[in-house]
């Protein structure tokens, strides 16, 4: 029996809004990643001139303060931790600036190593200096030791576990309840280069994502 006219057109209408259903959600897919892709262009392009800043405010203090402060490159070495009982210092070179009190800002580039003279961190690099530390929120023996320095002075700091890191220690060169060393040079507070607001965003979206 032949299917009346108002069947078919039904029919039809159903397929015809099936079919641009489908098509519709392909698009909506494709948009998406293309959208997707934008914005992960956009980020991509963001972070990358975010480091570009940060590496040349980093060049641009190494040229001022490199060639200083490379002289002290030479002063790790070996030591006996059973002696390091407290926090102790050695002027290398006596600063002319504002002197280091609680409270002081101030930025600050450094060499650190065990007893064992392996160096475990520090600021130089390709012989270049990385871009400084901010003072304050350090480890307890730093914060000690920095005290009554001032701004454009060099100083090594003893610093006993206790006040360094203590039973859990910090990677592999530095096990539990070992002292370190640091060659520590501070010089005025340098302003961190700001992140984009956009980056900033992003971080932490992927954050709450996970």
């Amino acid at each position: 029996m032949a299917t009346p006219t108002s069947q078919r057109v039904g029919i039809w209408v159903i397929a015809i809004v099936l079919v641009v259903g489908t098509i519709g959600s392909f698009l909506l897919v494709i948009l998406s990643n293309q959208n997707d892709t934008t914005d992960q262009a956009k980020i991509q392009e963001l972070y990358t001139q975010y480091q570009s800043d940060m590496d040349n405010q980093a060049k641009q203090l190494s040229k001022k303060y490199y060639a200083d402060f490379n002289k002290y490159s030479k002063v790790p070495a070996k030591f006996d931790a059973s002696v390091v009982k407290k926090v102790t210092t050695r002027d290398l070179k006596i600063g002319n600036g504002v002197e280091i009190k609680s409270g002081t800002e101030y930025s600050a580039y450094y060499i650190g190593w065990n007893p064992k003279g392996v160096i475990f961190d520090q600021s130089i690099e390709n012989g270049a200096l990385k871009t400084p530390i901010a003072g304050g929120s350090l480890i307890t023996g730093w914060e000690e030791g920095v005290k009554g320095m001032k701004i454009g002075g060099i100083r090594e700091i003893s610093i006993p576990s206790d006040k360094a890191y203590g039973k859990t220690g910090s990677g592999e060169n530095i096990p539990p309840n070992t002292p370190i060393k640091f060659v520590v040079m501070v010089i005025p507070k340098v302003e961190e280069v700001a992140m984009p607001q956009e980056l900033i965003d992003y971080y932490q979206s992927q954050q709450y994502d996970t």
